[in-house]
C-alpha cells in the first residue's frame, strides 16, 4: 500500500504510511495547524478469508459403517470453519479486521494530557475509519455456501463493514462499552451476558465482536470526535484559534496600536479583522469545528416541542439556524480535489470571507489574509506578522478590482444567477438586485426554512434552502404522509465552471449527507422538481432518490422525489 494523505473536515490533513506490522497515522503541520492533533498512532489491520470458503474435512465414517453395516449411524459432526488471515491489501466486504496497537502522545510540555482518554482514543479511531472508508468500496455481494452458483449480480447484498477486534489499546476492560455508547462501534449481541465478572475484572465475551458499518460510519457527526488539545503556555507554538478578540483593552498613548482602526463598540481590530473590515465582513461566524474551550462541538437536538402555525399545523418548534455567513458542512471531496462547503446566505452589505478549509497547502498563507490581499500587502510595503500590531490604512492598499464571485455580497450572487436565462427559466426570480434581496430576506426570516451558499474551496458556486416540510406548502399536498422532521430541497447552480453530472452528485449528496448529521431524527428528505427539468430528476436518482409521483403546486407540477435514511449508504466522494 502506497502512502497517502488524507483530508478530515475541519482542515486538519494525516498521513497514511505502510509500517512493519501495521499502518502509521501521522499528524502534518503539527506546529502550525490550528487544530493540534495528536502525533499519531498506529493501527493493525488484517483481512480474513470468508469462512464457507475453508471447511475442514469432517472425520471420515467409513471404517465404522464397513465394520458393522445395521449400526445406527451417528449424529454427524458438525464441520470446522476455519479462518485464514491475511495481510491486508484492499477492503473486503466483511473480513476486515483493526485495532490500535500503539499511540503517539505529544510533549507534556507543549500540550496538557486529553482530559478524556478515551475521548481521544475515539477520535483517533474516527480519524482511522474516515481514512477506511474512503478507500475503493468492494462488491456489496455475499458469498457463501448458499450463494455460491448464484450469478454474482443476482447474490445477496449486506453493508460494507470493518471489525474492531479487542486488542491492543482495546483491551481494556471499559473501553469498548464506552465507544459502543459514544456510536463509534456496535455489536449483533444485545444481551446483558451471564458473565457476572464482565466490566469487573475483564470485558465479557459479549465485547469480542465489535463492527461498524460504512452506512453507520457516515451519519456519525464528526464533530462528536473530533477536537483539539489544549497547549500548556500562553506563548506555545501550537495555536490556539479564537473567533475574536478576547478583552480588548484600552489603547496606550505609547503603544503602537494607537492609530488602530476601533470597531464600533470601541475594541481594537487587529490587522486581519481590520484588512476583512475593509475587502469583506471582519466578523463572520467560526465554523462548525472551531471551540476555544478545546472541547467537541457537537450538541444534541432538544427534547421536542410543539406548536401551531397559522395553518393550524402542528410541528415541532424548530431550533434556530446558525447565524448568517456561518459554515454549517466542510467535506474533502477527493475526486475533485477541493473542499466543498455549505454557508448560511448573508445579507450584509460586505461579501463573507471564507474561513474553513481550502485545497491550498496552509503553509502557503500563513498571514490569515487571502491570495489577492496578501499580495496588496506585500506590494504596499505591509508586514502580514501577526506578532507586529501594525493596521492597514486605505491609502496603504492597493487590492485591485476582481470580478470574482469571491469579492461579491450574496446579493450580488443572486442578481446574477437569478438573471442567468437557464436559471430563471426554472426558478422565475430575475429582475433588479433589490428583488432578489427582498428574496434573499424573505429566505432569512422564515421560521421553516434558510438559504445557502454551496462554495468549492470557499468560491461560491449555488443557492441552496433547505427547509422542513412539515410546515411548508409540499405538506399540504402529501396529507398525512410527512413526518416531523422530514426535510426538503431546493437547489440551483449559478456558476457555469461548477456544472456538470458529478459535481451535481457531489453537492446533492452533501445537502442531504447534511440533513442526516442535522437530526437524527430526519428520516426523508425530499425534493420537488418541475416536471420539464428532466435533467434535475436524473440527477437525484443518482443520488438514490426515487420518484414516488407527481404533485401539483398552483405555479408548477412537480415530480416528487423522496431520498429514505436506511436507503442511503454514504456521500459521494
Amino acid at each position: 500500500m502506497a502512502p497517502s494523505t488524507i483530508h478530515l473536515p475541519n482542515g486538519q490533513t494525516l498521513s497514511v504510511t505502510p509500517v512493519f506490522g501495521g499502518i502509521q497515522f501521522k499528524v502534518n503541520d503539527q506546529h502550525t495547524h490550528h487544530n493540534a492533533f495528536p502525533p499519531g498512532w498506529t493501527i493493525v489491520i488484517n483481512s480474513e478469508d470468508e469462512e464457507d470458503d475453508h471447511l475442514s474435512p469432517p472425520p471420515s465414517t467409513s471404517a465404522h459403517t464397513q465394520s458393522d453395516p445395521d449400526a445406527t449411524p451417528r449424529a454427524e459432526v458438525p464441520k470446522e470453519k476455519v479462518h485464514h488471515v491475511h495481510r491486508y491489501r484492499r477492503p473486503t466486504l466483511r473480513s476486515d479486521h483493526l485495532f490500535i496497537s500503539s499511540i503517539s502522545n505529544p510533549s507534556s510540555n507543549d500540550f496538557r494530557p486529553a482530559s478524556s482518554p478515551t475521548r481521544q482514543i475515539a477520535m483517533m479511531l474516527w480519524a482511522t475509519l474516515w481514512w477506511y472508508f474512503h478507500q475503493p468500496a468492494p462488491s456489496p455481494h455475499l458469498t457463501n455456501s448458499a450463494s455460491a452458483q448464484t450469478p454474482e449480480a443476482g447474490r445477496p447484498k449486506a453493508d460494507w463493514r470493518i471489525n474492531i477486534n479487542r486488542e491492543g489499546i482495546f483491551k481494556g476492560k471499559h473501553l469498548l462499552p464506552k465507544l459502543e455508547r459514544m456510536g463509534i462501534v456496535a455489536s449483533e449481541d444485545s444481551s446483558v451476558g451471564s458473565d457476572p465478572s464482565d466490566g469487573v475484572t475483564n470485558a465479557g465475551e459479549g465485547w469480542m465482536h465489535m463492527f461498524i458499518c460504512q452506512r453507520t460510519f457516515w451519519q456519525l457527526d464528526p464533530r462528536i470526535y473530533l477536537f483539539t488539545l489544549t497547549p500548556t503556555q500562553a506563548n506555545s507554538p501550537y495555536p490556539s484559534i479564537s473567533p475574536s478578540v478576547s478583552r480588548p483593552s484600552s489603547p496606550n498613548r505609547n503603544s503602537t496600536l494607537s492609530a488602530s482602526r476601533v470597531d464600533n463598540e470601541g475594541g481594537i481590530l487587529q490587522p486581519a479583522q481590520a484588512l476583512a473590515a475593509h475587502i469583506g465582513r471582519s466578523n463572520t461566524p467560526p465554523g462548525p469545528f472551531t471551540s476555544t474551550s478545546h472541547l467537541p462541538t457537537f450538541y444534541p437536538p432538544p427534547p421536542p416541542q410543539y406548536t401551531f402555525t397559522v395553518n393550524n399545523i402542528r410541528h415541532p418548534i424548530r431550533p434556530k439556524p446558525p447565524r448568517q455567513g456561518e459554515i454549517i458542512y466542510t467535506r474533502w471531496v477527493p475526486s475533485l480535489g477541493q473542499y466543498l462547503s455549505f454557508r448560511i446566505a448573508s445579507l450584509s452589505k460586505q461579501p463573507c470571507m471564507y474561513r474553513g478549509p481550502s485545497s491550498t497547502p496552509p503553509h502557503t498563507d500563513t498571514s490569515g489574509f487571502g491570495p489577492s490581499a496578501r499580495e496588496s500587502l506585500l506590494r504596499s510595503g505591509m508586514t502580514t506578522s501577526a506578532s507586529e500590531p501594525v493596521v492597514p490604512t486605505m491609502s496603504g492598499l492597493n487590492i485591485q478590482d476582481d470580478d470574482s464571485t469571491m469579492q461579491m455580497t450574496d446579493t450580488e450572487l443572486l442578481h446574477k444567477w437569478m438573471n442567468d436565462p437557464r436559471v430563471a427559466y426554472s426558478w422565475g426570480e430575475s429582475g433588479p438586485a433589490s428583488h432578489q434581496e427582498s428574496f434573499l430576506k424573505h429566505g432569512l426570516t422564515s421560521k421553516h426554512s434558510f438559504p445557502v451558499i454551496g462554495c468549492f474551496d470557499g468560491k461560491p458556486f449555488g443557492f441552496f434552502e433547505i427547509y422542513w416540510v412539515k410546515e411548508d406548502k409540499l405538506a399540504g399536498l402529501l396529507g398525512g404522509e410527512v413526518g416531523d422532521y422530514d426535510r426538503g430541497l431546493h437547489v440551483l447552480v449559478g456558476e457555469q465552471e461548477f456544472r456538470g453530472s458529478h459535481r451535481v452528485k457531489v453537492w446533492l449528496s452533501a445537502l442531504v449527507h447534511y440533513c442526516w448529521l442535522n437530526d437524527m431524527r430526519t428520516n426523508v428528505v425530499m425534493m420537488e422538481p418541475r416536471v420539464d427539468n428532466e435533467k434535475l430528476r436524473r440527477y437525484c436518482e443518482d443520488v438514490g432518490f426515487y420518484k414516488e409521483r407527481e404533485v401539483s403546486f398552483p405555479h408548477k407540477q412537480s415530480n416528487l422525489m423522496k431520498l429514505k435514511r436506511e436507503a442511503w449508504t454514504a456521500p459521494a466522494l
